[in-house]
């Protein structure tokens, strides 16, 4: 399950992550409860506890997965949810685990639920029970494992099971990042890439970015092959803007298919509400796409409404628009 192909773009990323505490850049609460569970668990010599990490893509659950691993001085594990689709799979990874190991399950939330309660047993007492045979040969093996250290990460916070986030005992939800978190970040990046990039540079990438360090340290990587053709490779302010307007991302920091789903609100649905099975289809993107990229960050900066009989376009999406909001009536 770890033969996976290293493309470009995650060597590129793998290649920017920090590996300690020290040099990962903003959420700072997260960070600093979780070295005090790694220190308290180093000093009693004990197992750290199940960890969940849920918010939007790319504000680095993966990472701080790496880095506690590597805290704990332990071996770390990856898979996702949707690859252990049986329930042998997850036997197979947690009984080749050693004391203290991490095993990272990304998306956990789309675990199938017949695999997902063998998590169970196996995260509270570190036992598996698997059934051999069928029908009225069928019986239950139990299978030892060595104390562990679950780390799932998740967009869908809202569809994990009930008892499965009870099993976590330190549950931490990762926000979007500030533009000046950002500029440090990219900076950093800018550091280790050897890029040329001024601080104004710096500031107008962390302004669009989103509040998502992926896509910041993207839009650098963008900007580093515009200046190499354009320019002298020195990444300035204006630079940058001539960078990320080829690459149809505005000063607000909206991609076009924000700006396409704002517009089918407000030109199409009369400004919502409107449901998000017709808004996938008029804007020809999957339900999911849309709720996991786009939504909530364009919630967060206050251009849409989620509402119970749909998505409103707000007073800012039609001025970004250049147009007259409606009056309420």
């Amino acid at each position: 399950m770890n033969n996976e192909i290293i493309t470009p773009d995650k060597e590129f990323e793998q290649k920017l992550r920090p590996s300690r505490f020290e040099d990962f850049v903003g959420q700072d609460k997260i960070r600093e409860r979780l070295e005090l569970f790694v220190q308290a668990a180093r000093e009693r010599n004990d197992v750290l506890d199940h960890v969940l990490l849920s918010g939007p893509p790319g504000l680095g659950k993966t990472t701080l997965s790496y880095i506690l691993a590597d805290a704990m001085d332990t071996n770390i594990k990856c898979t996702s949810g949707p690859v252990v689709d049986k329930p042998a799979d997850l036997a197979g990874l947690l009984t080749s685990l050693e004391r203290g190991d991490v095993l990272f399950i990304d998306e956990i939330h789309r675990m199938q639920r017949s695999v997902e309660e063998y998590l169970y047993s196996a995260m509270e007492d570190f036992v598996i029970d698997i059934v051999i045979d069928q029908g009225p040969n069928a019986r239950s093996v139990r299978l030892n494992i060595q104390p562990f250290t679950l780390i799932g990460a998740t967009t869908r916070a809202g569809m994990l099971s009930s008892p499965m986030r009870s099993r976590f005992g330190l549950v931490n939800r990762l926000d979007y990042y500030d533009a000046a978190t950002l500029c440090t970040i990219i900076k950093r990046s800018a550091g280790i890439l050897n890029v040329d990039l001024e601080d104004e540079g710096a500031m107008e990438l962390a302004a669009r970015s989103r509040g998502t360090p992926r896509i910041a340290n993207n839009l650098l990587r963008r900007a580093r092959d515009y200046a190499q053709v354009k320019a002298d490779n020195r990444i300035t302010r204006d630079l940058a803007d001539q960078a990320l307007n080829l690459l149809d991302i505005d000063g607000d920091g909206l991609e076009e298919m924000d700006k396409r789903i704002l517009s089918c609100i407000i030109e199409k649905f009369d400004g919502g509400p409107v449901g998000i099975n017709s808004m996938s289809i008029s804007v020809g993107e999957e339900s999911d796409t849309i709720e996991e990229v786009y939504e909530p960050y364009l919630i967060q900066e206050g251009y849409l409404q989620r509402t119970a009989q749909g998505r409103v376009a707000t007073a800012l999406a039609y001025r970004k628009f250049g147009l007259v909001p409606p009056t309420k009536d």
